[in-house]
């Protein structure tokens, strides 16, 4: 699901029709309005940085702030500037944007956290199945079943991280991939 947020009514619903071939789209026209319609099953939020009564930077700090894991966009007239690199958002959209380009940057944005998601699972899977090799003999390994599970779930990740990064299809995506995984 998509949240558009925007003080302009129309923008938002244009931004929402833009978008709603491919998500379910919810729109705020405030801040307020935004967090009150935030949940979690909110993937992509774009936020207009100016707006009356609290900014898209206020809401951008409540969702962090709440521990909602959308990620962010910021689609604005606001030239960027210094600023933003303390920031948390995904990506930064300067206003007018095309239809091609804001959908092919929330796609790509939700993307990201895709990959994000099953790196987070396959190294944790992975660090567990190394301590089990480290303290288990491979006799005791090959005849657990939950061994056996997580062997087979480690294939699964493996091949789902092949298939995402041939979607990732250029080198900002790869490269904002593995920022995310670091943060």
């Amino acid at each position: 699901m998509v949240l558009v947020v925007d003080d302009e009514p129309q923008l938002a619903e244009l931004f929402a029709t833009w978008l709603d071939e491919e998500w379910t789209v919810r729109t705020a026209n405030d801040g307020e309005e935004a967090l009150a319609l935030l949940d979690e099953g909110v993937a992509v939020a774009l936020l207009d940085r100016r707006m009356p009564g609290m900014s898209g930077d206020e809401v951008l700090d409540e969702i962090h702030g709440t521990g909602y894991d959308c990620r962010t966009i910021m689609v604005t007239a606001v030239d960027p500037d210094f600023d933003i690199i303390e920031m948390g958002f995904d990506d930064y959209l300067v206003k007018p944007v095309s239809k091609e380009e804001l959908t092919d940057t929330v796609e790509h944005v939700h993307r990201r956290s895709q990959y994000d998601e099953i790196m987070r699972e396959y190294y944790s899977l992975a660090s567990k199945r190394a301590v089990l090799e480290t303290e288990k003999s491979a006799e005791e390994l090959d005849g657990n079943e939950e061994f056996r599970e997580l062997e087979r779930r480690l294939t699964e990740l493996r091949d789902a991280v092949d298939e995402t990064v041939e979607e990732l299809r250029t080198h900002e995506d790869f490269a904002a991939a593995f920022r995310d995984l670091d943060s």
